[in-house]
């Protein structure tokens, strides 16, 4: 798939267009730091920080929306609420906020579109995820939120939570990645102890190109409201698929569409258990969401980051590139292609890290290196080819 190609679909990996408006915003206490860390301005308190995030389930909510109504599956919507969620809580993660976490949903949807029941496992499935996850001694608070009938702006849905927490600076992880530092990847794959079912790896981007790549045209008559009207037609819905086809996945099959709308794994029980022994060990952490395995270039200054043993790209990825012809250098960059938190630590530590995710069967490895450079650098050598970032 070409850039032109993606351009087209209103999308982008690198948001050149968003990192450029906001450069000369204040970075916070720390500009490395994986999320905006602010002063307490709660309590005033020196000791103490305040952390705010907001994120959405991005255009996965229109996948949602189409396999719902083919299916009558309401269970994906509870996906929806847990990658809006996630997406925030995971991100705060790697700054060493995993607790006591507030969250307040927004809610916009198309009335005429989406029924109550689907409100209902949108709004009741935060309780249900609050409950599993204080099985691992991780406590959210629910505080509510709005939701919206706003038809006219919202095509089908639109999910989104806004999450808040303060912790004290010494619990702070910030971003200081150091050459010599190896790298630690965790699978977004597979299922975990605390998941019920086989997990594609999906996260919640790259959903535009996921669904248009591999999802029949015929997906553009039937389901018009799924995306917007103003994309060139030949663009949209280009792949071969249905969304019930099977596809073969370690343990079973599955449908393509619940492989694609597979819920974003978080990775806070694993790094609870981690935090207890090694909190203090940790240079650096990046969820790859967007910008994929190169999103670390906004987090390190003058590093070259080697990533030469990746963890196996598992079939969701490898479907999405056989019927979407992207190269890989873009996959890597638009995809987590299967790796999706990376921890970077000294040598010695790096066992520790592995065996955390392991404990709750997720796979986890030495992906790679890091390097002082000139400049900031990414390197991906892989069976796929050797891809450059800068």
């Amino acid at each position: 798939m070409s850039n032109y190609k993606y351009d087209q679909r209103g999308v982008s990996a690198t948001k050149d267009d968003v990192h450029a408006a906001i450069k000369g915003m204040d970075k916070g206490l720390y500009p490395l730091a994986f999320c905006k860390i602010m002063p307490d301005v709660v309590a005033g308190d020196a000791e103490y920080c305040n952390l705010m995030h907001a994120d959405t389930a991005g255009t996965k909510t229109s996948l949602a929306y189409m396999y719902w109504k083919e299916t009558g599956d309401l269970s994906v919507w509870k996906g929806i609420t847990q990658d809006s969620i996630v997406m925030n809580l995971d991100d705060m993660a790697c700054v060493g906020c995993i607790d006591d976490i507030v969250l307040s949903s927004t809610v916009g949807r198309n009335r005429n579109l989406i029924t109550a029941d689907v409100i209902s496992e949108v709004i009741n499935a935060s309780t249900e995820i609050k409950a599993e996850l204080k099985k691992h001694e991780i406590d959210l608070h629910l505080s509510g939120g709005e939701t919206a009938d706003v038809g006219d702006i919202v095509r089908t849905i639109d999910v989104g939570y806004t999450a808040f927490a303060r912790m004290k600076r010494s619990d702070l992880i910030i971003n200081d990645i150091q050459a010599g530092d190896v790298i630690v990847g965790m699978a977004s794959y597979g299922q975990s102890t605390y998941e019920t079912e086989y997990n594609g790896g999906m996260g919640s981007n790259g959903l535009t190109s996921a669904r248009h790549d591999v999802l029949s045209h015929e997906y553009a008559e039937k389901y018009p409201d799924s995306y917007d009207n103003n994309t060139p037609k030949d663009v949209i819905f280009v792949g071969s698929k249905k969304l019930t086809d099977k596809i073969k996945v370690p343990g079973g099959e599955m449908t393509v569409g619940k492989l694609v709308l597979s819920p974003t794994r978080t990775f806070l029980p694993v790094l609870k258990k981690l935090f207890k022994t090694h909190r203090n060990s940790i240079h650096g952490m990046i969820h790859c969401t967007g910008g994929g395995q190169a999103k670390v270039l906004n987090f390190i200054k003058n590093k070259r980051i080697i990533k030469d043993n990746l963890l196996p790209i598992p079939p969701l990825f490898q479907m999405i590139q056989e019927e979407s012809g992207t190269d890989w250098k873009e996959m890597f960059q638009v995809f987590n292609v299967g790796t999706r938190l990376n921890v970077y630590v000294k040598q010695e530590d790096a066992q520790a890290v592995i065996d955390a995710a392991k404990h709750f069967n997720i796979d986890a490895q030495i992906i790679g290196r890091v390097e002082e450079a000139e400049e900031n650098e990414v390197i991906i050598e892989h069976e796929k080819g050797t891809f450059k970032y800068k």
